[in-house]
């Protein structure tokens, strides 16, 4: 089946990783960042389309090279702002078992200044098919910036643009659970297609099972609810319809950085209906967790 060509936007923070080689104190310094990660494989997915990427970075020689770096992967960086007095942030992945956590660094990140560059967001999603954001991309924001990005969602939504959104639930970016949940189901309440956690959802949401989640976010008028549950069934909703999906199980797992990513870009960048769409969510997220990194080259080709 032949793709037809989409513009998505995706808008968040890109930041430099550090990620382990596997030598004692090796690390190998790329980019990425959630919304990040899922442009990059929306990009190798799907070549033709028209992705692009919405931050700001600085002018600084790090900067440089991830614009350059992005325009090499096939993203579009018209809508990237550059600002002389900020710079992009740093975060180091720790691997244990597989599993990840992450220090950060990032006090002087140029994309918390997103929505005071005026017509930059706005102008980037106009005419767009889809646009793709996260918790993380509104938990940086403060309380204005949010309010702005929030009420051009809307207008966007309501000339016919699709509002995509992964409530990455990331507590350390938000004063307490109390204002990210407010915060996150009021994005809630203007996207179409949301993919929650359902681990993160009941630690911070009480969700009893994967039925709750999508009740709470079906609530909150979100049409195409997609709960990811580890390597669990995945429930969802669709069409008014509720199904579940089970995925394959990976052969190995060496780093789990950007599963979830990966997923919403294989989800994203997929033609059929909604259980081919999940199917390829999680063939291209099983190829990412058994490499290392969150931007895993040939894991697309894999698939």
């Amino acid at each position: 089946m032949t793709a037809q060509k989409k513009r998505i936007v995706s808008i968040g923070e890109c930041m430099v990783e550090l990620a382990p080689t596997g030598a004692p104190d090796g690390f190998v310094a790329s980019f990425a960042g959630d919304t990040y990660n899922t442009a990059w494989y929306l990009a190798q997915l799907q070549p033709t389309w028209d992705i692009d990427y919405v931050t700001c970075i600085g002018t600084d020689p790090m900067s440089d090279k991830m614009a350059a770096f992005t325009q090499a992967a096939g993203i579009g960086t018209d809508h990237i702002g550059r600002l002389e007095t900020h710079t992009m942030g740093l975060y180091m992945i720790h691997l244990d078992d597989g599993e990840r956590s992450f220090a950060y660094w990032r006090g002087q990140a140029a994309a918390r200044e997103l929505m005071r560059q005026k017509g930059l967001v706005d102008k980037a999603i106009a005419g767009a098919d889809i646009v793709y954001l996260s918790g993380i991309s509104i938990a940086i924001l403060d309380d204005a910036g949010r309010a702005g990005l929030r009420e051009q969602l809307k207008a966007a939504r309501a000339n016919g643009v699709t509002i995509a959104f992964d409530p990455n639930l990331r507590l350390r970016l938000w004063p307490d659970a109390t204002a990210m949940c407010a915060a996150i189901m009021d994005f809630a309440s203007v996207s179409d297609i949301v993919f929650p956690s359902h681990d993160e959802e009941a630690l911070f949401f009480g969700d009893a099972d994967i039925a709750a989640t999508q009740a709470r976010y079906q609530a909150a008028g979100c049409t195409t609810i997609i709960v990811k549950n580890g390597g669990g069934e995945i429930r969802y909703l669709s069409n008014g319809e509720t199904a579940s999906f089970m995925p394959q199980k990976a052969e190995k797992v060496r780093d789990t950085t950007a599963a979830g990513d990966s997923f919403n870009a294989g989800f994203l960048g997929a033609v059929g209906d909604t259980e081919a769409q999940i199917a390829a969510g999680c063939a291209l997220a099983e190829q990412v967790i058994q490499g290392a990194g969150a931007l895993v080259v040939g894991a697309v080709a894999a698939r």
